[in-house]
Order: C-alpha cells, then structure tokens, then sequence
C-alpha cells in the first residue's frame, strides 16, 4: 500500500488542472460512496419496519406509544 505522505507528493507534481480533476473525482467518489452507505441505511430501517420492529408515525402518535408502555 502507498504510503500517505508519498501520495502527497505524487500530487504535488501534477498540474495544477490535474490536481482539480483528481480532487473533483475525490469528491465525486465520496458523495457517491456516502449515498450508498445512506441507501444501505434506508433499506435497513425499511426492513424493521416490514418487520415490525419499529413504530412508526407523527410525534403525537410516537408520543402515546411511548407513555402507554408507563401506563402498563
């Protein structure tokens, strides 16, 4: 594996157009990477829900659930 401190200064060397396509492409890849972590994220919630697992509903709703557990 390429250490940190020599791909700095790989980076370094390039253009200063190539260096803005590279951290272009850097950032592209993140938000497509934290889409897909928040994709996952979805469809596990999607999944209790189907599974019953979780309540879902407004705060009201979410409310009396809630107190009617201290109730009993």
């Amino acid at each position: 594996m390429i250490a940190y401190q020599e791909i700095l200064e790989a980076i370094a060397v390039l253009s200063e157009e190539d260096q803005e396509e590279l951290f272009e492409l850097i950032r592209k890849r993140r938000i497509e990477n934290r889409r897909s972590q928040i994709a996952t994220s979805a469809q596990a919630v999607l999944q209790a829900v189907d599974e019953g697992k979780v309540v879902k509903g407004s705060f009201a709703d979410i409310k009396a659930y809630l107190l009617k557990d201290e109730e009993e």
